[in-house]
């Protein structure tokens, strides 16, 4: 998603889209994956750990995109688009419209390992790639480009909250119990622990229309979770009228929650 202001700067890429990494950045890459990848056991869902099996990150060094793509490509047609650290809407949803997730080339520093605002490069791959090479997921992320593509700004605002309570910060209820499946959690340590185990946020079964009048913070450990039965309802969110839904929503009180 895009942000009104960063005090980061994505990396140049060469022609066939590597970055050059520094040490310490590695070394920043190499301690997210190695807490990140103990605390997910038994937290995130069957579907993320094996798309993140597939995807062999390296574990020393941050990934460059083109490897990245090679997977994703190969699993659901999808590929990373390096972006700089700001981006449009306009261009965020045209490249989710053409199967390319975008992906500042940038990673945290040391002394923001814990909780960044902006989405920086563990947290578009570690946290979201893994979903990208699962079918619904994957076939959702594409539809909601092409309809934020041609999306109002009021429009967008409503869409981006069906955006953050599934492909950012979703739950899936699973036979071993509740899992994550969000990027946003997945990449998160504190909240990835948080929206499993905690009994403070509330968690509601998946509604598209509840989500739609839902606002959200970025900015504070989410109070409210919405939860998946199966990621069959990703596919049938593709199949719904989601504009005609949002149209409702257009007339409708917000369902009460963090304002945005």
């Amino acid at each position: 998603m895009s942000y009104k202001e960063s005090t980061y700067t994505s990396k140049a890429v060469d022609a066939q889209g590597y970055a050059s990494y520094t040490q310490e950045e590695n070394e920043v890459w190499r301690e997210l994956y190695q807490r990140q990848y103990a605390i997910i056991q038994g937290r995130a869902c069957d579907e993320y750990l094996a798309g993140l099996e597939r995807l062999q990150l390296p574990q020393d060094r941050v990934p460059q995109c083109p490897e990245v793509s090679k997977v994703l490509q190969e699993a659901t047609g999808w590929v990373l688009e390096p972006v700089p650290a700001l981006i449009s809407f306009d261009r965020f949803f045209a490249l989710l419209a053409d199967r390319r997730f975008p992906a500042a080339t940038f990673i945290r520093r040391k002394e923001e390992l814990d909780y960044l605002k902006e989405p920086d490069i563990f947290h578009e791959i570690f946290g979201h790639c893994p979903m990208l090479t699962n079918p619904a997921a994957a076939e959702f992320t594409h539809t909601y480009g092409k309809l934020g593509l041609k999306a109002t700004p009021e429009e967008r605002v409503l869409l981006a909250r069906l955006f953050w309570f599934t492909v950012e910060f979703g739950l899936i209820q699973t036979p071993a119990g509740l899992r994550a499946y969000g990027g946003g959690i997945l990449s998160s340590m504190s909240e990835t622990v948080y929206c499993v185990e905690s009994k403070t946020p509330e968690r509601r079964p998946f509604d598209a229309l509840t989500a739609l009048k839902t606002p959200y913070r970025i900015d504070v450990i989410q109070p409210i979770y919405y939860v998946l039965d199966h990621f069959k309802q990703l596919y049938q969110l593709v199949e719904m009228d989601l504009m005609g839904l949002i149209n409702q929503v257009k007339q409708a009180d917000p369902v009460p929650g963090h304002p945005c």
